[in-house]
């Protein structure tokens, strides 16, 4: 009799939500260094989970000799001759910030409507939780070899992954690399993407004065900071809000609709404000460069002196498209910054971090065998082919590191996720889709 992988999932449901939420009450926050017993808490569970599966091995690693921000890598092997897969998460978080915006305390994991809310409850433990019940569906007789990498410091910029890839590359080495720190285009509505914005994070400071001044005698001649730094932000965009900044690259988008309801209900925007730039939505906002204003040093206003501020610093966030590289971006920012600081004031720019931007080839009988899970698994409907304005720069590290695998980018997450915010949550049905999609994928993919 062969396998009802429908039955098998909807059996397995609420011991997969069980070991989610144990997971969840685990405050893994890797940016925060009072809690890196807890990221190393949270390794440990999920190892845990590996061996009472049976996997053939299973470690904690780490590229630094000091310990570093802890991964886990284990692996199963299916029948001979099968194909390999490696299935990746994280098993960190971002830091949950302020309680009180929170519903429900932010690492109890708690079911209101069709969502159950937590810290991690998407990103990404549940992307753990979805690649476990996958494989539980088959138990000792899965129909592929797997290797399962679960990373412990995605939310902090993966800083050691390229060294783990290094190291570990044998281990690690796959046919087909399933990467569930993404999502899906709506409720009910499948996505794999296929394309993500890689990212340049810089300072800029301007300097006008050795020291502040009393701005009744020198105002009218001395450029306070403030002003001089406003000028140099407001160089980025022309008047329709499109980026000025030469020599970055744009790109066409997947042919999708993003209707204009939606747009506005998934943004948050205030009612009446109008979109800026300039071409097709998704284009805008998946293959285009995108520069925001993430921070700004000034003086509070409560308390302000009456004084010409001698500097000022912003963070400037940069999203770039697929296609460019980090190193091009940063020199456009850098010199398109030098050439509109106003008034001979000095400029200080640095670097911060970057990550690389990713364009994922979506074809191929491992693409193939992932369209037809997913239809199966979303009762017909099939996936979108989805850009992410965002970034994940890891990516690109596991298409350079193993440029013969096919690399398949799906998740949890849906347009109301919350992710990174107060009120995450997981909607309980799409995840419950997103298991039985995986697990209908490692059946496809031992079929051929």
């Amino acid at each position: 009799m062969s396998l009802d992988i429908h039955a098998r999932v909807q059996q397995l449901l609420p011991g997969i939500r069980q070991d989610l939420e144990d997971l969840v009450r685990i405050e893994s926050v890797s940016a925060d260094p009072a809690r890196a017993a807890e990221v190393q808490r949270s390794a440990e569970a999920v190892a845990a989970l590996f061996r009472a599966e049976n996997f053939d091995s299973v470690d904690i690693v780490s590229a630094r000799e000091d310990g570093g921000a802890p991964a886990v890598i284990a692996h199963k092997a299916g029948p001979e001759g099968a194909p390999t897969v490696l299935l990746y998460a994280h098993h960190d978080v971002q830091p949950e910030n302020d309680h009180g915006e929170w519903d429900s305390p932010p690492f109890e994991p708690t079911e209101r409507g069709e969502r159950l809310y937590a810290r991690g409850a998407a990103d990404d433990k549940a992307g753990i939780a979805a690649h476990l019940g996958a494989l539980r569906v088959f138990g000792d007789d899965l129909p592929v070899s797997v290797t399962m990498f679960i990373e412990g410091e995605e939310e902090v910029g993966s800083d050691t992954l390229p060294e783990l890839l290094r190291r570990h590359r044998d281990r690690l080495a796959a046919d087909v690399i399933v990467i569930a720190d993404s999502g899906n285009w709506d409720i009910g509505v499948p996505a794999l993407t296929t394309s993500l914005r890689g990212l340049v994070r810089a300072d800029i400071e301007v300097r006008t004065l050795t020291h502040a001044v009393h701005s009744g005698m020198w105002g009218g001649l001395v450029p306070d900071a403030l002003i001089t730094l406003s000028r140099l932000i407001a160089s980025f965009h022309d008047d329709a809000g499109n980026l000025l900044i030469e020599g970055l690259h744009s790109g066409p988008a997947a042919d999708v609709e993003y209707p204009e309801e939606r747009l506005r209900a998934e943004s948050g925007v205030n009612p009446g404000v109008e979109w800026i730039g300039s071409g097709p939505v998704v284009e805008r906002l998946w293959t285009q460069p995108a520069l925001s204003i993430t921070g700004l040093d000034a003086p509070k206003v409560d308390g302000a002196s009456n004084t010409l501020v001698a500097s000022a610093r912003a963070k400037v966030s940069l999203r770039i498209a697929p296609g460019d590289n980090a190193a091009n971006a940063v020199e456009c920012l850098r010199r398109h910054c030098e050439q509109h600081t106003p008034w001979g004031a000095e400029l200080t720019f640095t670097v911060v971090d970057t990550g690389e931007a990713t364009a994922i080839d979506a074809t191929g009988p491992a693409y193939d065998a992932a369209r037809a899970a997913f239809t199966e698994a979303w009762d017909g409907t099939s996936p979108v082919d989805m850009g992410v304005g965002g970034s994940i720069p890891f990516i690109a590290e596991f298409l350079e590191t193993f440029p013969e695998a096919s690399v398949l980018v799906t998740g949890v997450e849906d347009p109301d996720t919350r992710a990174h915010g107060a009120n995450e949550g997981l909607h309980l049905k799409e995840f419950e889709r997103v298991v039985l999609a995986e697990a209908l994928l490692l059946r496809n993919l031992a079929q051929g």
